[in-house]
């Protein structure tokens, strides 16, 4: 990237465009502004979890993911450019199976809620769905590479398995294990 930022108030936005990093000025809610959006408040969504007590393993990948997601963003920025590695994708789907090995298989549904953490993991996976959704957008109508997609894809899931790992930290002890959804058919299970 040739230009760091210097100054924030630039005024160049005024007229509702903005620069993209090759220089280019696009309207501010253009598919490519609007999928960077989505990225930036994905990490700063996963800023806010980072703000709570965590599992040492958790936090050090979170903060992976936040350096990853960046890169992500400013691919998203820099069209025709690959910020993102291949790795990260990789170190994603090593990350599911390992919290996943742990966890016991779903009975039903579960809701996003328990610990604080885990409904912050939560509201992170839901963002990591919309920001994907908004790069599968983008790629309709422009060229972007496949990891962004793939990498939000996976980054999803994995915040949902992350969420489960939390509410069974229980460190605020205020979870223990998922919350399930009081479907009928869950509700007749219980009552025969």
């Amino acid at each position: 990237m040739a230009n760091r930022l210097s100054q924030i108030a630039t005024r160049t936005g005024d007229d509702g465009t903005t620069g993209l990093g090759d220089g280019t000025r696009v309207p501010k809610d253009h598919l490519r502004v609007q999928a960077m959006g989505d990225v930036d408040e994905l990490n700063s969504q996963i800023g806010v979890l980072l703000a709570e007590p965590l599992p040492e393993d958790v936090r050090e990948l979170l903060i992976t993911i936040q350096h990853e997601l960046f890169n992500l963003g400013g691919e998203l920025c820099m069209p025709g450019y690959a910020l993102l590695k291949d790795d990260a994708v990789l170190r994603l789907d090593q990350a599911l199976a390992h919290y996943n090995a742990a966890l016991p298989r779903l009975a039903e549904f579960i809701l996003p809620a328990g610990t604080r953490s885990a409904a912050i993991s939560h509201v992170c996976r839901t963002v990591a769905r919309r920001a994907e959704r908004a790069v599968v957008t983008l790629a309709a109508h422009e060229s972007v590479n496949a990891a962004p997609r793939q990498y939000l894809n996976r980054l999803s899931d994995l915040l949902f398995v992350l969420a489960r790992v939390l509410n069974r930290a229980n460190l605020d002890g205020k979870g223990g294990d998922d919350v399930y959804w009081h479907s009928e058919r869950l509700q007749r299970q219980q009552q025969g």
